[in-house]
């Protein structure tokens, strides 16, 4: 097509490999072209062609004039790509047929710029796409093909960047799922599994988060309803053929996974309810793995475009973009996109899509982008819908891992207990035996945080609960909390550590009784695994005393799923108890 002139339209699946082919191809078969890759979801209506006022060079006076995009005057030959063409909007959908079928744009013609071939790239689903070429003037002046993943040499760049692998197993199990199964679990997300498996995560973090619910490899029925979900089987089969193990979870999840992303220059997805401590965490965790440099932090409700880059004219007349300062400089650099699913506006969330999808901004790479970590809510939380917005599976198969982050993954308690101190610690005991798990639910770390600075100043607590309207809070007992405040008698782990001769005589009576233990057993057992790190190395003496009355069933747990740093406390405190 490039040597007829023709324009070229191509149609295929996401994430099959599309817009690589296309850059290897012309590096190979055009070594003196450039491909200038346009995607064109992510452009705002001034990106491609604006009027801005220029001095004319034979009279001095300022005339308006159109610019043309940079990109689009390279100063050699090139072939435009411009991809996703079909999710633009219906400006841009004018500008970009007029390419399409004259290989012109405004005042300006591409052929003089030095371009020798157009082509559209898309995938007709209409889950993804926001229009349909419909026009006969306009599909009559293009060669159009469409692809599948047999198309594309994805197997064969997957096998070599996992060389470590051999992927021929893999392969067969995807070759062996049927065509629907085969569309969702695209060339790009078993890019993603294998990404986790290497580095030891749940494979199930290379699915994608769709309008945050996680992708699931379903059968559809002849009648076109939900057949059976072959998710966890699908990846039993890809581990079992990597030799290696597919956890359900990990230790730390939120840490580890922000530093993967640092160390494999990875885009990530943190999913999780409100107030939970997610941003805190992921900002603190990029701090320390860029050195002591702070992230680069965008909040979407409040990002404009102007806040990522403002187009400008250039002495040459064509329209370059001025990015943020963030953007520019050598030295390294992550994003975190905080209420990524509430963008301000269209045109914002454009410029985010090209960053997330592509890694550069107007065009231009940002230089030490180490990783991206986008943090968003669920649609729902505790029975409401939250105000978020929705995606399409081509936005969300852009992250590498995409988790689903429950309160417990956030260490925020150790933060409390360091900030507030004992008042931190009563609070947590409250929240951790005396309220059900729905009051947990409620009470977020965010909220235990106000009700310490309530108890500081004085105040009724209930206002630093969440206000439902019309004179509601939330619906949590908070009798117990004032009770352990105002030091009435209960039992914790520093009450533990106050009376340890007591308890390690009940705990001694108990293991005469039975090997299984007692109730008091069980008493000590709940209150030393809800204590925090910091609360455990504060009382060692005493926990070391009492957990050795423990039966052993109850001690092992203690290992089960806990971080490195729980689990050296563990093993030390183990090796120290007689034999």
């Amino acid at each position: 097509m490039i040597d007829m002139g023709q324009t070229g339209q191509v149609f295929g699946e996401h994430g099959i490999g599309k817009t690589s082919t296309f850059f290897s191809h012309v590096a190979e078969a055009y070594p003196e072209a450039e491909l200038v890759f346009v995607p064109a979801a992510n452009l705002t209506p001034d990106d491609l062609l604006a009027n801005a006022p220029v001095r004319d060079p034979d009279t001095g006076q300022l005339v308006l004039r159109q610019l043309v995009m940079s990109q689009l005057k390279p100063g050699r030959p090139f072939v435009l790509l411009i991809d996703d063409s079909l999710q633009a909007g219906e400006t841009i959908q004018s500008q970009l047929m007029q390419i399409a079928c004259n290989w012109t744009l405004g005042e300006y013609d591409l052929r003089a710029l030095g371009c020798i071939g157009v082509f559209l790239s898309d995938n007709e689903s209409l889950a993804e796409t926001s229009a349909r070429r419909s026009d006969l003037a306009i599909l009559d002046r293009m060669v159009t093909i469409r692809i599948t993943a047999n198309d594309t040499a994805w197997r064969f760049k997957l096998a070599s960047k996992y060389r470590k692998w051999d992927l021929s197993g893999v392969f067969t199990v995807w070759a062996s799922l049927s065509p629907a199964v085969r569309e969702l679990l695209s060339p790009r997300t078993l890019d993603h599994i294998l990404a986790n498996a290497q580095e030891g995560f749940p494979l199930r973090w290379g699915l994608p988060l769709i309008n945050g619910e996680r992708l699931r490899l379903v059968e559809p029925r002849g009648d076109g309803s939900p057949g059976q979900n072959r998710t966890a089987e699908v990846l039993d089969r890809i581990a079992a053929s990597l030799g290696v193990p597919n956890p359900l979870t990990v230790p730390d999840p939120v840490r580890q996974v922000v530093r993967a992303a640092l160390r494999n220059r990875w885009s990530v997805l943190l999913q999780g309810p409100p107030g939970c401590g997610k941003t805190e965490l992921v900002r603190q965790t990029v701090r320390e793995g860029l050195g002591g440099l702070e992230p680069l932090y965008f909040s979407l409700p409040v990002t404009n475009v102007e806040d990522l880059c403002a187009p400008i004219p250039t002495s040459d007349g064509s329209l370059d973009n001025l990015l943020a300062a963030g953007f520019t400089g050598p030295e390294p650099k992550a994003i975190v996109w905080d209420e990524y699913n509430r963008p301000k506006d269209k045109a914002a969330f454009a410029k985010l899509m090209e960053i997330t999808q592509e890694w550069s901004l107007a065009g231009r790479r940002i230089d030490g982008l180490r990783a991206q970590i986008a943090i968003q809510n669920p649609p729902y939380h505790l029975g409401r819908k939250l105000l978020v917005s929705r995606n399409n599976i081509a936005q969300a198969t852009r992250f590498t891992a995409s988790l689903t982050v429950e309160p417990e993954d956030i260490p925020a308690n150790e933060w409390l207990i360091e900030k507030y101190g004992p008042v931190a610690e009563t609070v947590l005991d409250w929240w951790k035996h005396d309220i059900d798990e729905d009051g947990r639910a409620w009470i977020t770390k965010r909220t235990i945080e106000r009700l310490v600075k309530l108890h500081q100043r004085g105040l009724p607590l209930e206002m630093g609960t969440v206000y439902l309207g019309d004179g509601e809070y939330a619906p949590v007992p908070l009798a117990a909390l004032m009770d352990r405040l105002d030091n009435r008698p209960v039992t914790g782990l520093r009450e533990l550590a106050q009376q340890v001769d007591a308890w390690e005589a009940r705990l001694r009576g108990a293991a005469e009784q039975t090997s299984e233990g007692g109730n008091d057993s069980d008493v000590v057992h709940q209150i030393i695994a809800n204590a925090e790190l910091s609360q455990l190395k504060k009382h060692r003496k005493a926990v070391a005393r009492l957990v050795a009355l423990l039966p052993p069933k109850l001690r092992s747990t203690y290992l089960v799923g806990a971080s490195e740093k729980h689990q050296r406390f563990w093993i030390e405190i183990f090796a120290a108890m007689p034999r």
